[in-house]
């Protein structure tokens, strides 16, 4: 029996893949913080896509905006910047 991994992390596995043969710095990738109001981009570890409260907030995203990521050109988070600090900082320090 397989793991089924949400389609929104599949998305983000993907793109990190792409990066990981480009010239970004390998381990990471970046995402959008969404507030309605503006867009804030975060680099983030490859290692919080396993984290559950990360993949929460990609489950949310995939609810929020589906696969429609144009405006940004990347993936889109459906929370506020300090929401994204607090949800960021719970995992380094689990």
């Amino acid at each position: 029996m397989g793991i089924h991994l949400p389609s929104m992390m599949l998305q983000a596995m993907k793109t990190i893949q792409r990066w990981s043969h480009s010239k970004h710095q390998k381990g990471h990738f970046a995402v959008y913080v969404s507030d309605e109001e503006k867009n804030k981009r975060f680099v983030v570890p490859i290692s919080y896509l396993k984290h559950p409260l990360f993949q929460a907030l990609l489950n949310r995203a995939e609810e929020v905006f589906g696969f429609d990521h144009r405006p940004v050109g990347g993936l889109i988070v459906p929370c506020g910047e300090d929401e994204f600090i607090k949800l960021t900082s719970r995992i380094n320090h689990a």
